[in-house]
Parts: structure tokens; sequence; C-alpha cells
């Protein structure tokens, strides 16, 4: 598929089960960029569980997100149960003018949804010019070092470092979540039938699990041990407490249709670095050419940036029993 029609497909099956054009075209943009850039477990493969949320309430496909800024450099959004993507979009404007007037801005999300690929919002704060830090939560499924029952979400954080101007390309895009792998990608092992690897989740009693059916049941091993259950933590605080919205362990799964939205929430922080230090981009730049010139090291994201090559020349392979089941939604 090219990633127009990926695109398309998307925003034809949203606005079909009922959210509105805006919204849908929101999660349709990021769901394109996820595919673009080899993140299958962000893309089309979220479509159907995205369709069947708008249809059972889990989110407002018509919610109207709505913006405050109680403070110069604080913007609020509510995103009113609907999609994340939309929510964000609709305090933008205000968020990134704070950042330059004030020197650093946060905007946090409650009441909100999957964001999609964290990475690419921390990279859109870069190519304005600015030094992001996103943050989001997620419904619990990291238990805390020495417990069973998890408190935090996976929890990802992105960094997005800007390329010395505004619209330029970032220079750097650091996404990584609290646990060793995203959830999603045991999703997709579950929906593919497919085994996961060692050290990526436990069951339910504890012990280290290959079914990802058992893996969802339980919960997922944090990345470095208590060091990434403490990365977690301290996105935890920033998405969920500071945001307003509910604690993971609180909130609703992202898959399935059973307790109603979710309302998890994000934080996104931009700095400008002309505020701070007129040397920051040449710094960046020796830093990145320290990584860069080492064989056989590579930046962070460089796989993305790979991807987002070949589907550019190539377009994407789309398994055809998903492509059915988006279609269903059209039909």
């Amino acid at each position: 598929m090219t990633l127009a029609a990926v695109e398309r497909l998307c925003l034809d099956a949203l606005t079909m089960v009922g959210a509105s054009h805006n919204n849908a075209a929101a999660v349709a943009r990021s769901t394109m960029l996820a595919e673009r850039d080899g993140i299958r477990s962000h893309g089309l493969l979220y479509v159907p569980i995205y369709a069947e949320h708008v249809r059972c309430g889990k989110v407002d496909g018509m919610a109207r997100p709505v913006v405050s800024q109680p403070r110069s450099g604080a913007v609020v959004v509510d995103a009113a149960t609907g999609f994340a993507h939309p929510a964000i979009d609709a305090g933008w404007d205000r968020f990134i003018v704070s950042a330059r007037q004030n020197g650093v801005a946060v905007m946090t999300v409650f009441n909100s949804y999957n964001c999609g690929v964290l990475g690419h919002h921390a990279e859109r704060i870069a190519e304005a010019g600015l030094l992001g830090l996103c943050t989001t939560h997620a419904p619990a499924s990291i238990a805390p070092p020495g417990g069973r029952v998890p408190v935090i979400g996976t929890n990802p954080f992105a960094l997005g470092v800007p390329g010395g101007q505004i619209g330029a390309a970032a220079a750097l895009v650091l996404d990584q979540s609290a646990s060793v792998v995203a959830k999603s990608e045991i999703l997709l092992r579950a929906r593919e039938e497919r085994p996961i690897e060692p050290g990526w989740a436990l069951d339910a009693d504890g012990t280290e699990t290959l079914d990802p059916a058992e893996a969802l049941r339980g919960s997922m091993v944090p990345a470095g041990g208590h060091k990434g259950f403490g990365a977690g933590l301290l996105v935890e605080i920033l998405a969920s407490c500071l945001s307003g919205a509910v604690l993971s362990k609180d909130a609703s799964p992202f898959s399935g249709t059973a307790g109603g939205p979710p309302r998890t929430g994000q934080c996104f922080i931009a700095f400008d670095p002309s505020a701070f230090s007129a040397g920051f981009s040449q710094q960046v730049t020796n830093l990145v050419a320290a990584i860069t010139a080492q064989h056989g090291a590579r930046l962070p994201g460089g796989r993305r940036q790979a991807a987002r090559e070949r589907t550019g020349r190539d377009g994407v392979l789309v398994d055809a029993s998903l492509i059915e089941r988006i279609e269903a939604f059209i039909r």
C-alpha cells in the first residue's frame, strides 16, 4: 500500500464508525506515520481497536477538546475522553508559542487515550526548533520490583532534539518505554500467534513466559530492572499525576471493550535552547558526531529513518486479512 492509501483506509474506517472527520484525520495521520517508520504495532494493526472503541464508547469519536492556559507557560487540554491526537493538536500552537515566549512551556493532556508513537510528537517539537521531552502513561502492566501486581504502564518517554533551525529535521529522536519492549509488540505477537522473546514478560504467577496470552495476563519486565521501573514512575508522575489523569492502575485497558474510557494523560515539555545557551546546536553536533563516527554505532531512531526511506520508495506491506478486518468497518 502507499502511505496515502494507509491514511485513507484509517480515515474511512473511523469516520464510518462515528468519529468526526477532524478526529479521524488526526489518528489517520499518526497511523500513516507509524507505518512509514516501520512501527507496525502502532500502525494499521491498531485501527480495528480504535474503531471498536469508538463503537462501544471507550473513545468519544465526536469529542471536542477544551484548551485552557492557566499560566503563561502552562497549557492544559481536556481530551473529553476522545482520541489523544486531536487533543494534542488543539493545544499545540499555544504550547509552541508559549515555549518561545517564556523559554520553556508545558502542555498536559487528560481524559485522554493512546497517543500513538510518542517519538513523533517529540520530533514535531524539534522541527519547531525546540527541545522536546514527551511522556505518556498507559494502563498498568509493570509490577514494582519484588511485586506481582502491575502498578504503572509501559510509560514511554521521548526526546526530540532540534537540528539547529525552525523547520529543520530533528538532530536526534530518542523514544523508549519503561519496559523491555512495548506492550503493543506483545499484542502483535498474540494476534499473529507467535511466541514472544525471553525476558519480555512474566505470567500472573511472576514466572517468565514466552506465551503472549499469558504475558497479557501477567506483567511486563521493566528495562534495567528497578531502574526501568523508576523511569516509568517518573513518567507516571508527569503524565498522570501532573496532568490530572487517572493513575495507570485505575485506567481501563487500551484493548478490549471493558471498562469505559481509559482517561489517561500526556505531558509535553518544550525548551527554547536560545534562552539558555548560545552553543546548544554546536554541542549537539559534536555529541552526535562522537556517536556516528564509531564503526557499528548508530543514533537512536536510526532504524526508523531507514524504514522511512524504504517505505517512501516501496510502500507498505500489509497483511491482507488485516485490510479485510479494517474494510469490514467501512462496508
